[in-house]
């Protein structure tokens, strides 16, 4: 008989966050680190992870039942950091790698093949970093480049990309030139087992393999790998950590690179940047005939030049509505109600205007030209899909998150960003209000700018091409983003964006979490590490630190209020 062995548990109850020591009973002998388990739990029958071994005591209660697999040993003090570095329960990091059914078996991962001469004749290894992409280059080369400089060293090549459907097709590809490739729950096991390739969205940053040899991040800047959830964990953030303890090389690819990204180092471009860039048109709504309708003639006229072709969707019509503001416009000179202190737009508040942040209180004039004729130009999707249809004369598929992902698609489809989705080739991109871009509430805002019209650009192809093109109508044709993008030239937004970061310390120059709730304002009262420092806003506190390590710190040092409130680390 074995000697007795006691092992330490942490349990699905996210409210009680520490770890209990339980007996291995004969039955659970073959019970190992990050393995599933049934315990008691004030009597009551819960599932737990096993995160470490404990000492043997008489008081303590047996294991009820082995339950299989989870996470992987190496993998756990990884979960453990992440745990910190976003005050979140171990338990939710461990729930996030750990399979819906049970898995008591693993299959033998397959060795990991040389590919083909025929497949690497175009492809060229690059060094890892970041790397400026433009949205039509094909990531393939970049990704089977890095599979081949990694196939020989022990550990998966982890490739995420934005969203799941984008991995469905890539996994295909990548099988279809002879790489073995898991992805999705429906194949943890072999996850679990160390298949040479795990292709997959912001979860496949958790995967659960043994070790990491190397990854690739597309389109690394994507809002996609942030977690709007709690605990609001982001992909590349930690698959950043989890390459560094692997000791393993990261390439991560942008359109147009983040600070957070960039993280002080240089990026380089992936070939010719801008013939990768759509063809962009821009219809300045300020000096628009009074009697055009919500599309001005330019964008008719390319409309129907459009649906003189053979796409199945000849245009789509894009209206994303960013922040909670309802921009205004004077009926005189077309400018935009803008805030004079930090230039967001401006939003009605009793009868005055202000942004959002409530810099200053004013009168209801216009500051180009001080007509008092402002006026809201705010419409949502469904009205604007009735009047593209009778602008255009022709039938209109209205496409939202909400609508039926089998419905089918008229030749014209106005909607939100949930085409990017359901939409993969169209003849012209119409941006309706390129502004709710440009003056959205947030610090991404010129670089979500520029990433939709390179999603855009994935629709309608390159400039190269010469096959399509993108409009966007803006009452702010002189803003650099709008110039850049006319000349697909992202240099200077880049290096702007950098000065920003660092003067106002946000990421990676500083760290910050939104904290809210009913409790909110108890808990951060109880923040007294130095160096941290709490601003009051509309939806609760901004509380700031010089890194992340500052914030982590002052976040789990701070005691926990009886009442309820939320905290998103940023």
């Amino acid at each position: 008989m074995s000697a007795p062995r006691a092992v330490r548990i942490v349990t699905e109850v996210a409210a009680v966050d520490r770890p209990f020591d339980y007996l291995v009973t004969e039955a659970s002998r073959q019970v190992a680190l990050g393995d599933r388990v049934r315990v008691d739990f004030h009597h009551r029958s819960v599932r737990g992870w096993v995160i470490g071994e404990a000492v043997v005591s008489d008081e303590l209660k047996p294991l009820t039942k082995w339950l299989g697999y989870g996470p992987p040993p190496s993998l756990l003090a990884l979960l453990e950091w992440a745990s910190g570095r976003w005050y979140s329960p171990l338990s939710r990091f461990l729930i996030s790698t750990t399979p819906r059914r049970l898995i008591t078996s693993l299959p033998t991962a397959p060795p990991a093949r040389a590919l083909d001469a025929s497949v690497l004749r175009d492809v060229v290894l690059r060094e890892p970093g970041v790397l400026a992409m433009a949205p039509t280059v094909d990531p393939l080369p970049l990704i089977l480049a890095s599979y081949e400089a990694t196939r020989t060293h022990e550990g998966s090549l982890l490739v995420l990309v934005p969203t799941e459907s984008w991995a469905t097709r890539l996994r295909g590809r990548l099988e279809q030139r002879g790489c073995a490739v898991a992805a999705g729950d429906a194949q943890w096991d072999r996850m679990r087992a160390g298949w040479p390739v795990i292709v997959g969205s912001r979860g496949a940053a958790l995967a659960p393999v043994p070790q990491v040899c190397g990854a690739v991040i597309v389109d690394a800047d994507d809002e996609a790998y942030r977690s709007e959830r709690s605990p609001t964990w982001d992909a590349v953030t930690m698959l950043r950590e989890r390459c560094r303890r692997d000791e393993a090389p990261l390439w991560c690819t942008s359109m147009v690179p983040s600070p957070a990204l960039l993280d002080g180092q240089e990026f380089r471009s992936l070939g010719e940047a801008g013939d990768g860039w759509p063809r962009v048109t821009v219809a300045d709504r300020r000096h628009r005939d009074p009697h055009e309708g919500v599309l001005t003639n330019i964008a008719v006229t390319e409309a129907h030049r459009a649906l003189a072709g053979d796409d199945d969707v000849a245009v789509v019509v894009v209206l994303q509505r960013l922040g909670a503001g309802r921009l205004f416009a004077c009926q005189s000179c077309g400018e935009l109600a803008r805030c004079a202190v930090c230039g967001q737009g401006e939003e009605e508040v009793d009868a005055q205007l202000a942004c959002r942040d409530r810099h200053e209180l004013r009168a209801n004039f216009c500051r180009a030209c001080g007509a008092t004729n402002l006026r809201k130009v705010r419409v949502g999707v469904t009205t604007l899909a009735r009047d593209v249809a009778l602008q255009l004369s022709q039938g209109v598929s209205e496409l939202t998150a909400a609508s039926d992902p089998g419905s089918p698609l008229a030749r014209v489809v106005v909607g939100t960003e949930a085409v990017w989705q359901r939409v993969r080739r169209c003849g012209l991109v119409i941006f309706a209000d390129f502004d709710q871009y440009l003056l959205a509430p947030r610090e991404s805002a010129r670089r979500n700018a520029i990433t939709a019209v390179g999603k855009a650009g994935r629709l309608v192809g390159s400039r190269a091409d010469g096959r399509g093109g993108v409009i966007i109508q803006t009452r702010r044709g002189d803003d650099d983003v709008v110039l850049a993008l006319r000349d697909a030239n992202f240099a200077s937004i880049v290096a702007d964006d950098v000065a920003t970061s660092k003067l106002l310390g946000l990421a990676p120059y500083g760290a910050q979490a939104k904290v809210s709730g009913e409790g909110a304002e108890e808990f951060v009262r109880e923040m007294t590490t130095p160096g941290v420092t709490v601003r009051a806003t509309a939806e609760g506190f901004v509380v700031r630190a010089a890194d992340a390590r500052g914030l982590t710190e002052a976040l789990r040092n701070a005691r926990r209020p009886s009442a309820p409130f939320r905290v998103a680390v940023l």
